[in-house]
């Protein structure tokens, strides 16, 4: 049977790896498991947002619902960008609802790559999955640009090479970044801009993590940019983790109004629409600040306990943004992670899985990912049995 050549080339995602590895593997049956590993938020979502969603659940049912979105749902997201980062966003044609930035960001390489043009499709190491299956099943060639400790986790732009810079197409970037939760100052935001705009590349910003900051607010790429027309930027934004509602399957794009008619155009036939009801309760959600600031400070707290037990027995940073940590362990991660969940019953992801190696150097490798989603209660527990586990492991 013929199918798509990419197949062939995809990786198993890390959660599968990590199956694998933890295999065969008993944890012990009198501690409750402490699963850290997936980037699931698991703070109670917003109420009204739940009942606004009750009370449209039955609205349009009959009838197939908008590619675009309803105006009120474009409008509370450009609403919110301008609330945010004091950006204008034209609702109407600069703007598309999506279900979900993981189906949008697989889905924008797909509109923009011709696969005859053997296109490089940069992306920083360690990275998200999606972003490099997106890459291989458009027909292109993931380029992988290392963001380790040596560089402050940002790809060096500097560095890439002026053939590569020819031959790329899209440029992804996380910001904040996932897993470190570096954040790109607006200056390196608009190096990359000047850049990719010089190659007539497109940045392709996922943006999913820009509410969950510690101390300043991050920069967009969408205020990073110089122009009202945002020319060959693309913002990709996220209810999952800003209000705790990753299976409402609901974000959006924002930017170049030329790159986003291409979007829809390609939408049209993938055939992602939004619900009503799933509109009408994410509208509720982009229109309130009160919730994010909530949930904001709810994750902070467990950065503090993070420092409190953990800080004095690993290299333990803790970020400017985001719900991870990205610890440095001195030993092969995935050892350390099986060890973990048999001793602990913690499940966590060895770096390795989230980076690929290149050169014969993978940066993800002595780092784990541990997700800061479970309750504080839940959190202070994890990272008390994890101190014991290092403090014994080092005897």
């Amino acid at each position: 049977m013929q199918t798509n050549p990419g197949f062939a080339t995809l990786h198993p995602y890390p959660f599968e790896k990590l199956a694998q590895l933890l295999g065969g593997v008993t944890p012990p049956d009198d501690l409750d498991p402490i699963p850290l590993a997936i980037g699931e938020p698991r703070h109670a979502p917003p109420e009204f947002v739940l009942q606004r969603y009750r009370d449209t659940l039955l609205e349009g049912v009959s009838r197939y619902p908008s590619m675009r979105g309803g105006l009120a749902l474009r409008e509370a997201c450009a609403g919110w960008l301008q609330r945010r980062f004091n950006v204008r966003i034209d609702p109407a044609n600069a703007l598309h609802p999506v279900t979900g930035t993981r189906e949008a960001l697989f889905a924008i390489t797909q509109t923009l790559v011709d696969p005859a043009a053997q296109s490089l499709i940069l992306m920083p190491n360690p990275f998200y999955q999606i972003y490099e299956g997106a890459a291989l099943l458009a027909g292109a060639t993931p380029h992988y640009l290392a963001a380790d400790h040596s560089n402050g986790y940002l790809p060096d732009l500097d560095a890439i090479a002026p053939q590569i810079w020819h031959q790329a197409r899209v440029f992804y970037l996380c910001n904040p970044v996932n897993p470190a939760g570096t954040v790109a100052p607006v200056d390196y935001l608009r190096r990359l801009i000047a850049l990719a705009r010089e190659h007539d590349v497109v940045v392709v910003a996922d943006e999913c993590y820009i509410e969950l900051y510690r101390d300043q607010p991050p920069d967009s790429v969408l205020n990073a940019a110089h122009d009202d027309q945002h020319t060959n930027v693309l913002a990709f934004h996220s209810l999952s983790k800003r209000s705790n509602l990753p299976g409402l399957r609901s974000g959006f794009v924002a930017g170049d109004p030329a790159l986003i008619e291409l979007f829809a155009r390609y939408r049209t036939y993938h055939g992602c629409s939004m619900s009503l009801a799933v509109q009408h309760a994410s509208a509720a959600a982009w229109d309130d600040d009160a919730h994010v600031m909530d949930n904001r400070a709810q994750y902070n707290a467990k950065y503090v306990i993070a420092q409190e037990t953990l800080g004095r027995l690993l290299e333990l940073e803790v970020p400017a943004a985001t719900f991870y940590l990205w610890p440095s362990i001195g030993e092969d991660d995935t050892t350390f992670c099986r060890d973990l969940f048999e001793q602990t019953h913690i499940t966590a992801v060895p770096g390795q899985y989230l980076a690929r190696t290149v050169n014969e150097h993978n940066p993800g490798f002595g780092h784990i990912r541990l997700s800061l989603v479970a309750d504080l209660e839940h959190t202070r527990l994890a990272f008390e049995r994890i101190a014991a586990f290092i403090q014994h492991r080092r005897r």
